[in-house]
């Protein structure tokens, strides 16, 4: 059933990225199409896939929408191939990125400085969540 779930994922996220594609990306896609279905025998080419609907969203200047629905999906699809399954702070992670992406591209800031505090905020928030796998070994607890 995990298998099912994944291959339709990856399917899913194929299509949003195959919506606004060319001709070129659209061959991508096909190639994408190809690595989700070789993605239920060998695990390294649903990555493969992944990076293929990146190189298509490129290719066709997706919009925002689109790309947030194949970067959801391929998020899912990722999970669930290499997973038994997507717990709730998982779903809760993946679509908060989303929401965030979309409101970083629809929100029209123009801050001069942003993109130099850009890697000190994701730093942060790298630090924050990960916080619970190294913070009770400073305090010289183990699990």
């Amino acid at each position: 059933m995990n298998r099912l779930l994944s291959t339709a994922a990856g399917l899913v996220m194929v299509a949003a990225a195959a919506l606004s594609a060319d001709t070129a990306a659209l061959w991508v896609c096909a190639g994408a199409a190809a690595a989700v279905v070789a993605g239920t025998v060998v695990r390294a080419m649903s990555t493969a896939a992944v990076l293929l609907v990146a190189v298509a969203l490129v290719l066709a200047g997706a919009a925002a929408a689109p790309a947030a629905v194949c970067g959801l999906t391929a998020a899912g699809y990722l999970v669930l191939r290499h997973t038994a399954e997507i717990t709730a702070p998982t779903a809760m992670a993946m679509a908060g990125f989303a929401l965030a992406a979309l409101a970083a591209v629809a929100i029209p800031l123009r801050l001069p400085w942003a993109p130099l505090a850009a890697p000190l905020v994701v730093l942060a928030v790298v630090v924050l969540a990960t916080r619970p796998l190294w913070a009770d070994r400073l305090h010289g607890r183990r699990n």
